[in-house]
């Protein structure tokens, strides 16, 4: 198995909360932490400013902290792209996209343990994107997902949600699958839009 980059590693740290936001990320501590040099760490954090993931400083660079307004609008976005990736699947998936989206989502309803079911779920979004053939949206969708898993709610991993999201994760593919490509629009807009509020609801509690 490969080693992870200096980009992957902190990206990881970022996006799971290990370094939550506003921690402050100096090149050089950050190195002696992952047992890496300097130039590899000050470019990842270079990069990762680029993800919107961490802003520079006076002392290096600072785990960004966003606003419930940024929230909405990542949120936003992503439901315009999720949209449009539900379209295109619909139009332009394989036998073996399909395959590969039931078999994850057999899995992710199987699964007993919370954590593990709403990252099957997560991997279910990734496969669809697959699925779309459209590199392009691919790529943004990756960029903004990190943006919000730093926000994730603890709500996510609930029974009411989790079953939720069975419900609308299989009349999508339903949809896909039958090439329904307005249908799965449609539903996948709906999909994004409860879980835009659910996320938003829990940023105004905490």
């Amino acid at each position: 198995m490969r080693e992870l980059t200096a980009y992957e590693q902190l990206r990881d740290r970022i996006v799971n909360r290990e370094y939550l936001p506003g921690a402050i990320l100096v090149p050089t501590s950050v190195g002696t932490e992952l047992g890496l040099s300097r130039t590899p760490v000050r470019e990842a954090l270079q990069r990762l400013d680029y993800d919107g993931l961490v802003v520079q400083v006076t002392r290096g660079y600072q785990v960004r902290t966003r606003t419930p307004e940024e929230i909405l609008e990542i949120c936003e976005a992503r439901i315009a792209l999720e949209s449009a990736i539900a379209f295109s699947a619909a139009t332009r998936h394989t036998e073996l996209d399909i395959a590969r989206l039931n078999r994850l989502f057999d899995e992710a309803i199987e699964s007993s343990d919370p954590a593990i079911s709403l990252a099957l779920h997560h991997q279910w979004h990734s496969a669809l994107r697959s699925a779309a053939h459209n590199q392009t949206i691919i790529e943004l969708m990756d960029r903004l997902d990190a943006q919000l898993r730093v926000y994730d709610a603890e709500e996510s991993q609930s029974p009411d949600n989790l079953q939720q999201i069975e419900i609308e994760h299989r009349d999508i593919l339903l949809a896909v699958s039958a090439g329904d490509a307005e249908g799965a629009r449609t539903l996948m807009v709906a999909h994004q839009a409860r879980t835009r509020d659910m996320r938003i609801a829990a940023m105004a509690q905490h």
